[in-house]
């Protein structure tokens, strides 16, 4: 090679150049339909040689692979069996609503099974695919060169009804992909004939005719708004459901009949789905799911348990399964050469224009053909009145060249009527043939004057096709078989529908383990041995139903939603599911409270209060869970700085006093009203002057309330909220211990004394001390209180764990 042949290329350049002529071929000869006559390129070609091979609806069937064989060898240079699919998804009457093959053998199912092999089925044109063919050897359409121009294939076929609509498409291809649904045969001719007519005619006007895609599998299609987008852009959704049916069964249960289900989807998958819901207990009510499909049709029944909520079943299952799907439109054909998204309009004008340029060709073959027949039989009727005279002239020739040269010298003749003359039969030298052909003669004037007046007038040509189009619509029209539906129908599923009803103990505990127990596996239990690591503890344990709410709240702000039938099941001696399994948790991160609710619509407020003095009011209504509830945490409190948490948690539905307790010893009093009610992320305002301090507990209180505390130094005081002045939100407040000059007390803890209650604490040393609140007396505000142990020699306090002694729920 010499060093002038050697170029420098980028990759890019080349990759780019290289893949963009791939893209070119894949997106115009093969994935994408022609807007014309609706086919793909491998779809025209078979159709075309089986039409050559006179593989025809009116022949025997012939096998398969014959049929595939002769398509790759002349036209399709690729696999077999990529053909072979092809062909198979003609012939199925469930993707196309006129298949265009007759297929005998096992074609493929509804269930997905796959098709015989080719050897084994035989196939032919079905009758409406002559349609397809009609007129193709009249020069109606362009021929080109097979890939070897060894032979002529058409690049588009005549197709005498709007093929694209009525048998839709559906394909991937590069930078494009098509989804076309199927249409009802009559009502798109209908809109053909009317567009016709009236070419300015809108879209509302041809939908009067279309009134959408109509599926050989029928359903329901829901959604008029989205279909008129899809009409007018090329692109809409609606909404595709099976057809059902409740029907009544003995002893009070009732079955759901389902006899249409949606374009496409696998029967078999769809039964399956539906028998695992009933299996895993998803929906309740489900007692067995049948096919019970044959060959009167399909029906799939899902029996269900006396009493079961069947309208409420249904719409979980047609929000949860493939009995409803969402129908994505995305008309995309090649016209002219080029990719396109397509309106209804738009394929009907362009399946119009590819008629008249059909029929013309068609008209102008026609009438070449007969006036060149007329040209004959004038000279054919010349010759017989002069027959002597011929026969003499023929007899004197030498030959046939020369007796033709004779004719047309002596008698005016032209070569080809001289030709004619020269090839008559003697048997045709009688009365009878001047007189068939004098009745041709006439024939052929009518059939041409017929044709020049097709040719010269747009509205006889128009009339033609008019005329084909209402044969065929007579001849291969069908009912509807999808139902229409203006609205998409809402589906709201109660929650009862989903859950078994039943009584459950929920336990959530400090650390972040969540499980529900049934009764019996608590009752089974020993009640001190309840799945926990000794340094946890629960936050929550309560009898409350699969049907109620529960909200667990954390100490960085985040809570976490759960309908408790979605709480994993477990026994009550194990420990259940940690929330990091679903919901992203920080290290440090751990469970404050936790609130069972009946409805997310209950009246009250939620008091939040943080360790750095923030405090807010936010409505239940206002921590609803979002869509990703499963799998993150929500904010219902956002932390100014990382050190901060919250440190009070409180749920009320009454307007109580707030008592604020500080580490260094300061108290505050004053009315709740005073704090804000705001959204879940706002951060909240100030509950009391700090300064250098930090908050230990903000307490709901009334004036009859006892506060105790712990301090530093293991000394226990009790002393009534009153002996701290009520004031106002935001203030330094009072000192509620004495202040000590060296190793001051400092607040460890502060609560509400209630009756039987019990406050367990650990030291550093790990003691463990229990105190009987109820037993000290009441002391004043600046007093330290009296000592409950040595915080020298045992430590200061680690932990505390405050009970009642009938409830051992902790606080």
């Amino acid at each position: 090679m010499s060093e002038q042949n050697i170029q420098e290329l980028s990759l890019e350049a080349v990759m780019g150049e290289r893949f963009g002529r791939y893209s070119k071929y894949i997106i115009q000869e093969r994935a994408l339909p022609d807007i014309r006559d609706g086919l793909k390129p491998v779809q025209r070609r078979i159709l075309f040689a089986m039409h050559e091979d006179k593989n025809t609806f009116d022949k025997p069937f012939r096998k398969s692979a014959k049929s595939v064989g002769n398509v790759m060898g002349n036209f399709h240079p690729h696999g077999d069996s990529s053909i072979y699919e092809a062909m198979v998804r003609l012939s199925q009457d469930w993707k196309l609503r006129e298949p265009l093959i007759e297929m005998h053998g096992n074609n493929g199912s509804m269930d997905g099974d796959p098709p015989a092999a080719m050897r084994y089925t035989e196939a032919r044109l079905s009758m409406i695919a002559a349609e397809m063919l009609k007129d193709i050897d009249k020069k109606t359409v362009d021929m080109v060169l097979n890939f070897d121009d060894t032979e002529y294939e058409p690049t588009v076929l005549p197709a005498r009804f709007p093929n694209l609509l009525v048998n839709g498409a559906t394909g991937i291809s590069a930078g494009y992909a098509t989804e076309i649904p199927t249409h009802n045969l009559d009502e798109t001719i209908q809109a053909t004939i009317y567009l016709m007519k009236h070419p300015e005619a809108s879209l509302e006007e041809l939908m009067q005719f279309i009134k959408g895609p109509d599926f050989p599998t029928g359903g329901i299609l829901q959604g008029l708004d989205g279909i008129k987008k899809a009409y007018e852009t090329g692109r809409g959704r609606a909404m595709l459901r099976a057809k059902t049916a409740i029907e009544a069964l003995r002893g009070g249960k009732s079955s759901l009949v389902v006899t249409e289900i949606p374009y496409e989807v696998n029967k078999a998958v769809l039964v399956k789905k539906i028998d695992e819901i009933r299996l895993l207990k998803k929906v309740e009510g489900i007692a067995e799911v049948r096919d019970e499909s044959d060959r009167d049709g399909l029906r799939i029944v899902i029996e269900l348990k006396k009493n079961a909520n069947a309208e409420g079943i249904l719409n979980y299952l047609f929000k949860n399964t493939d009995l409803q799907i969402s129908y994505n439109f995305n008309m995309v054909a090649i016209d002219h050469m080029r990719p396109k998204h397509v309106g209804l309009k738009q394929i009907l004008t362009s399946y119009l224009e590819h008629q008249r340029a059909v029929t013309t060709k068609r008209t102008e073959f026609d009438l070449n053909k007969a006036k060149q027949r007329e040209h004959i039989v004038i000279g054919l009727i010349k010759a017989l009145s002069i027959l002597d005279q011929v026969i003499k002239v023929i007899r004197a020739s030498k030959n046939r060249k020369d007796a033709t040269k004779n004719l047309v010298q002596q008698f005016d003749f032209t070569e080809k009527q001289a030709d004619a003359i020269v090839a008559l039969q003697l048997y045709r030298l009688t009365n009878t043939d001047v007189t068939e052909l004098e009745n041709e003669a006439a024939t052929l004037k009518k059939a041409i004057a017929k044709y020049e007046k097709i040719l010269s007038d747009p509205k006889e040509l128009d009339k033609v096709i008019r005329q084909e189009l209402q044969t065929i619509a007579k001849k291969y029209a069908s009912p509807r078989k999808t139902e229409i539906q203006a609205k998409i129908a809402s589906l709201k599923i109660e929650t009862e529908v989903l859950v078994a009803q039943e009584d459950v103990i929920v336990q959530i505990s400090r650390e972040g383990y969540v499980k529900r127990s049934s009764l019996r596996s608590f009752n089974a239990s020993d009640a001190n041995d309840n799945g926990l690591r000794e340094d946890d503890e629960p936050v929550l344990q309560t009898t409350v139903n699969t049907l109620d709410h529960l909200f667990i709240f954390t100490n960085k702000g985040n809570v976490i939603y759960r309908p408790v039938h979605e709480i994993t099941e477990a026994r009550f001696k194990d420990t259940g599911e940690h929330l990091s399994q679903t919901v992203g948790l920080d290290v440090d991160e751990r469970v404050i409270f936790a609130k069972v609710f009946k409805s997310l619509d209950e009246p009250g407020n939620f008091v939040f209060a943080t360790k750095e003095g923030f405090i807010k009011q936010t409505a239940l209504v206002d921590l609803k869970p979002g869509r990703t509830y499963k799998s993150r945490a929500s904010r219902y409190i956002t932390l100014k700085t990382p050190t901060d948490e919250v440190i009070s948690l409180y749920y009320t539905t009454e307007n109580k006093q707030l008592v604020c307790v500080s580490y260094n010893g300061y108290g505050l009093r004053y009315d709740l009203a005073e704090v804000p009610t705001t959204g879940a992320r706002a951060a909240g305002v100030k509950c009391m002057d700090l300064r250098d301090d930090t908050l230990v507990a903000v307490l709901l209180a009334d004036e009859q309330s006892a506060l105790g505390l712990l301090t530093t130094r293991g000394s226990f005081k009790k002393m009534k909220v009153t002996e701290i002045p009520m004031t106002s939100r935001a203030r330094r407040g009072v000192q509620i211990l004495r202040e000590l000059k060296s190793k001051p007390h400092r607040v460890f803890t502060a609560f509400l004394i209630v009756p039987d209650q019990r406050l367990e604490v650990t030291t550093e040393t790990e003691k463990v001390i229990t105190v009987e609140p109820n037993a000290h007396n009441f002391n004043e505000r600046y007093s330290n209180g009296s000592y409950v142990f040595d915080a020298k020699t045992e430590g200061e306090p680690q932990n505390i764990r405050l009970y009642t002694l009938e409830n051992t729920e902790t606080e």
